[in-house]
């Protein structure tokens, strides 16, 4: 007869074989619980909830920050040079040299940080003013590259303190990253003539894609303060302002095509317009038209006397040089002057803006043709990717 012995042992083998093979199972169910969590969190989308795809809104950038500019012309690349705000009653001159670091001015102060405490610019090469509306433009162009596609919401150049807003100005995008360009946005005194398109057109659900021409900007009309005065810095350009399909946009393919881009070029055609071309003579619209009757803003002006007193301008000093023509008598001038000068006759008359003052080498001075430029201190566009 067999006899099976009882070993005590033999339950205590059972439950542990069994216990280490529960114990080594688990662990494995739980990290695939682990591990389906974190993808699913990883996956995450804001636009899609749980594979269905929602309404949602990227974050509002100012898509220019930090991206590069190309400029047709920046002052000072060949040699040294004398730049003056010859607009202003108290024109101001800076010297411009690329190889100075304190004295450049070159495209990439248009898209870093904008501090108004220290303002940063890009300025042009000096351009001959022209003598008629019929001269060359000049076609001076800041190209922007995004390097991705936008929903473009406006578009705002910001131009250096004492500058006057040029008269002509065109805003051009790409949507293939400037293989082909589209107008956006002109601005001129004369819309017709300069860019052939109505001012301030209506704008219809037929022709939503179509770029305006306005002269808002020369009457207040981008920044709510008046003119071309100094005091006037800023044009924006708000993209879907006046397109009726504007409060449906997400139903609007026309639209949503239209603020697309992934370039934006701005051309500055005209600084001013000519003065027998224009009302508009820009030294004189720094006055009141109770200081200056429209009947002086015609006259002619001698460009090219020389000048017989020698004249050394440091960098930087603010000066006024003498008017070449006689004074024009207004009828109207206040009577106006300082404490200091109270014993003094009252002059009540008003003298056209001064000429460029070309300094030579040996400190020779002659007068020239008048030049002008063109000063942004900041080019924002702001839009969604």
């Amino acid at each position: 007869m067999v006899y099976w012995r009882y070993s005590p042992s033999f339950p205590v083998m059972y439950l542990l074989v069994l216990g280490v093979l529960l114990v080594a199972s688990t662990p494995t169910h739980s990290a695939n619980l682990d591990e389906g969590a974190f993808s699913k969190h990883a996956s995450y989308d804001p636009c899609y909830d749980e594979d269905r795809p929602r309404r949602c809104l990227p974050d509002f950038v100012n898509a220019a920050f930090g991206m590069p500019v190309v400029a047709s012309s920046t002052c000072g690349q060949r040699s040294l040079e004398r730049l003056c705000d010859v607009q202003q009653v108290r024109p101001r001159c800076v010297q411009c040299d690329e190889g100075n670091p304190r004295k450049r001015y070159p495209p990439s102060a248009l898209t870093d940080v904008n501090n108004s405490n220290n303002v940063t610019c890009w300025r042009s090469e000096p351009l001959r003013s022209p003598a008629s509306i019929n001269d060359p433009p000049d076609n001076v162009t800041l190209t922007l590259s995004l390097g991705k596609k936008y929903e473009l919401t406006y578009i705002s150049l910001t131009f250096c303190p004492g500058i006057i807003k040029p008269d002509s100005i065109a805003i051009y995008k790409s949507a293939d990253f400037g293989k082909s360009w589209q107008a956006f946005q002109f601005y001129s005194s004369q819309c017709r003539r300069v860019y052939g398109r109505p001012n301030r057109a209506t704008i219809t659900r037929a022709n939503e894609q179509e770029a305006r021409c306005t002269d808002a900007h020369r009457h207040g009309g981008e920044s709510g303060i008046g003119g071309t005065g100094a005091s006037v810095s800023r044009i924006a350009f708000s993209t879907l302002e006046g397109r009726p399909s504007a409060p449906d946009f997400d139903s609007s393919p026309v639209l949503q095509d239209w603020v697309t881009a992934t370039d934006v070029r701005i051309v500055f055609h005209r600084h001013q317009m000519p003065p027998e071309d224009s009302f508009e003579d820009p030294w004189y619209l720094l006055h009141s038209s109770a200081q200056v009757p429209a009947s002086f803003r015609r006259q002619p002006r001698d460009l090219n006397v020389p000048l017989e007193d020698e004249q050394n301008v440091s960098d930087g000093e603010v000066f006024q040089l003498p008017s070449t023509t006689p004074d024009y008598q207004s009828e109207e001038a206040p009577q106006v002057r300082s404490q200091s000068n109270a014993s003094e006759p009252v002059n009540s008359s008003i003298k056209p803006p001064a000429e460029v003052l070309t300094i030579g080498r040996a400190g020779s001075s002659t007068r020239q043709q008048p030049h002008h430029h063109y000063a942004v201190s900041d080019f924002a566009v702001g839009g969604r990717l």
